[in-house]
């Protein structure tokens, strides 16, 4: 039976992989007594549809107690607790192991709305507003991400990124980059990872669009990110709310994966 209110919805069989996942109540304190599923349903309205919290249709729970959840798994690290489980399982289902031995890397620029929060201009962009640094793996699965203000360089931005590498990267021995990574990042990358950064150029003679090998997989990744509405641009005060959709837009599409 089809229990889907909105497209958006988790189907059944979508729900039985990451129902698993939900935190348990606290123990202690009143009984919780929101459908589960109809939360993480309300989230994924949000992402999709782009909306306001406020907008949310009637159909899911009070959007006070929807955007609680978000916030809650936001900082405590449950949205990408999930989302590291369910890129584990996907890679399994393709044959490969959890743990990738190669990924891409690279950044992308977005414009701000007029919500407040950490922001700059990216000169050759010449955008003001956000950048996100991702690193994927070779299916395009997110490994880390961090959003800075789009002032802040590639290069610095990997430096961040990279030193928030968990135990799911482990197994990395080669990073695909552009020619922005070039230089003592590839150094720094050298004396501090078991991994190496190897920067792929684009011809010298080339003109227009040119499909790099190895790099188009991470920009099919931010293509996926620009589907969800919420991604468009960036509407969050916090850069950790920006990561957070992130997080829950690859989880949208690895469940669809799965399931």
């Amino acid at each position: 039976m089809n229990t889907q209110i909105y497209p958006t919805d988790l189907t059944d069989s979508q729900w039985d992989y990451i129902k698993e996942l939900i935190p348990a109540a606290k123990n202690g304190g009143r009984p919780r007594i929101l459908d589960m599923r109809q939360v993480i349903n309300g989230i994924l309205y949000v992402t999709v549809g782009g909306i306001q919290w406020r907008m949310l249709p009637k159909e899911y729970p009070n959007w006070k107690s929807v955007y609680d959840y978000f916030r809650k798994w936001r900082i405590d690290g449950t949205w990408k607790r999930i989302h590291d489980k369910l890129r584990s399982r996907v890679r399994q289902k393709a044959g490969r192991h959890k743990h990738p031995t190669a990924g891409s890397l690279d950044s992308q620029s977005v414009k701000r709305s007029a919500i407040g929060g950490e922001h700059g201009y990216d000169a050759g962009k010449k955008i003001d507003g956000r950048k996100r640094h991702i690193l994927v793996d070779t299916m395009g699965l997110l490994l880390a991400v961090v959003v800075t203000a789009a002032s802040v360089s590639d290069p610095a931005g990997a430096r961040l990124l990279l030193k928030t590498l968990d135990g799911s990267c482990k197994k990395l021995r080669l990073i695909w980059v552009d020619g922005t990574y070039r230089g003592s990042l590839l150094t720094w990358v050298a004396d501090r990872f078991c991994f190496a950064l190897s920067p792929i150029l684009r011809p010298f003679s080339a003109k227009g669009f040119i499909l790099l090998p190895k790099r188009w997989v991470v920009e099919r990744t931010f293509s996926w990110f620009i589907m969800h509405r919420r991604l468009s641009r960036d509407f969050e005060v916090l850069p950790e709310s920006s990561e957070a959709f992130i997080h829950i837009a690859m989880i949208r599409i690895m469940l669809r994966r799965l399931a």
